[in-house]
């Protein structure tokens, strides 16, 4: 009898209970006004919900019949009411014209209750009061809801150039009296100073440079205690890289000076841009004139071979519209300067000084035995026995004290810096004598044999000479001698014989 008694109790307080939620999402649900901060060029959003009670009823989802209007309450006018944006039971769309195409409610939201109106972008004349009219079967509920616009504006308008001043103003359409004004770049305070300040509202930035460019974020604070805030990001058009680059570039190389804009200017709507080169040389002014596409950042000047009459300060000036902004690029010259001109005799004292002719202090130069190898494209640092560095700001003397065949090949003096190579420039170092690449084994045999067919030669001559000599010599042989010495006698009995018939004859 007990479990059968507890069963309607345990019902009606479960229903009593159901009901007391239903009721207060009720409450919650309909006459509450609610409002909404937007800033201008922002999309807002208007919430107006259907209450949980009256979707449950509908078993969660409306009908086919449904109406929505949206209507505006006066406004920056203060005008009559007008229609904003109409959704009729079959599905036909009325806007108001000023807000078309601007303003739009979701189809797929409608049947489940979300009535919720769509301004993208808001302008700052949308701000008021805008009430909703929901229309089901015979149910009709209402939506209050006031939007309010805050808008951040530039002056003067148009593209923001580098160190051009300008003005960033913040307003908003909150009835009340401004207490309190603050700017926020890229998430931090900015204090007054003196490259920019703040009063009422506004901020001023008489030099503004790249470093400026972000997100701006303004703080309203009102007498009613109600803060509100926006956010511009602001795009300044100046020169990209660092400020005042050096160029480094070996003599008798190809070099490009840079000027490269920081966003291209068709970014800015800007259809005309002129590109302008100077240099001042010897007090003769040198102009280039560079044609520039809007679409891209970069005119760089190409110097197609630098020498030592090239190197100097050029200056690249950008003409956008009435307003020209200028940037000033250094081109330094690498050179080698050896102590012997030309082909360097073996066993001679070497030295190579590395130069730069403009330094801005802080270049490290650096000497390095290129391979002459083609398989091994690997840099060889020097650090022979015979060699030392001797390095300074703007010079670096390699000193070679007895110069070798293995010091053939090409030298390097590359310009470093803190963010790395910079530069370099190369040296072909000829030694006189200096064999840079052995013959082939087939020529060395013909060499050997040719040599010693010669020899041969050579010894064949000297011997027939020698037997041509000794033939023209009298014979001197023993035998021969003693012949001579036996013939004596008989020699002497033939002159006194000759002497005898004289002597008969003169008688």
């Amino acid at each position: 009898m007990r479990q059968v008694s507890l069963v309607p109790f345990l019902t009606f307080a479960l229903l009593a209970l159901n009901a007391g939620h239903i009721l207060s999402g009720a409450a919650e649900g309909e006459g509450k006004e609610l409002k909404v901060w937007a800033s201008a060029g922002s999309s807002a959003v208007l919430p107006c919900h259907l209450s949980p009670r009256k979707l449950w009823k509908s078993w969660k989802q409306l009908p086919d019949k449904t109406s929505v209007q949206w209507k505006r309450h006066g406004g920056s006018g203060h005008q009559d009411s007008h229609m904003v944006l109409e959704v009729g039971y079959s599905g036909l769309r009325k806007t108001a014209l000023p807000m078309r195409p601007r303003v739009s409610v979701q189809d797929s939201a409608l049947r489940n209750g979300n009535f919720s109106l769509r301004i993208d972008p808001v302008r700052s004349e949308d701000a008021g009061l805008y009430e909703a009219r929901v229309a089901y079967n015979t149910e009709v509920q209402s939506c209050q809801v006031e939007l309010g616009v805050i808008t951040v504006t530039l002056s003067p308008p148009g593209p923001v150039v580098e160190n051009e001043p300008l003005v960033l103003s913040c307003n908003s359409s909150h009835r009340a009296s401004l207490v309190e004004t603050c700017w926020f770049h890229n998430g931090r305070l900015v204090p007054t100073s003196r490259t920019s300040c703040s009063s009422h509202g506004a901020l001023s930035l008489f030099r503004p440079a790249m470093s400026d460019a972000g997100s701006w974020r303004c703080q309203l604070r009102y007498s009613d205690n109600e803060i509100i805030s926006a956010t511009y990001n602001l795009q300044i058009l100046g020169f990209d890289g660092p400020t005042n680059p050096v160029v480094y570039a070996a003599a008798g190389s190809a070099a490009d000076l840079p000027c490269m804009l920081s966003h291209p200017p068709s970014a800015f709507g800007i259809n005309m841009v002129t590109v302008h080169w100077s240099r001042l040389a010897g007090g003769y002014p040198q102009d280039w004139s560079v044609s520039q596409n809007c679409s891209s950042r970069s005119s760089p000047l190409p110097l197609p071979e630098v020498g030592l009459g090239d190197a100097g300060q050029y200056r690249c000036a950008v003409s956008v519209g009435s307003k020209t902004i200028s940037t000033d690029v250094t081109l330094s010259v690498v050179t080698v300067t050896p102590s012997i001109q030309g082909p360097v005799s073996e066993g001679s004292h070497l030295l190579l000084l590395c130069s730069l002719t403009h330094s801005r202090g802080h270049e490290r130069l650096q000497w390095k035995h290129l391979s002459s190898a083609p398989t091994n494209s690997r840099l060889a640092v020097a650090t022979s026995h015979n060699l030392e560095g001797h390095w300074s700001q703007t010079a670096a003397t390699l000193e070679i004290a007895q110069v070798s065949q293995k010091d053939v090949g090409i030298w390097e003096c590359s310009v470093y810096g803190p963010e790395g190579r910079l530069g370099a420039v190369q040296y072909e170092l000829q030694v006189t004598g200096a064999q840079v690449s052995s013959p082939p084994t087939i020529f060395s045999g013909q060499v050997t044999f040719g040599l010693t067919l010669t020899l041969f030669l050579v010894l064949m001559v000297c011997v027939l000479a020698l037997a041509l000599q000794k033939r023209r010599r009298p014979p001197a042989f023993p035998a021969l001698e003693g012949m001579v010495a036996v013939t004596l006698p008989m020699k002497k009995e033939m002159e006194e014989n000759q002497k005898e018939k004289v002597q008969q004859t003169e008688c």
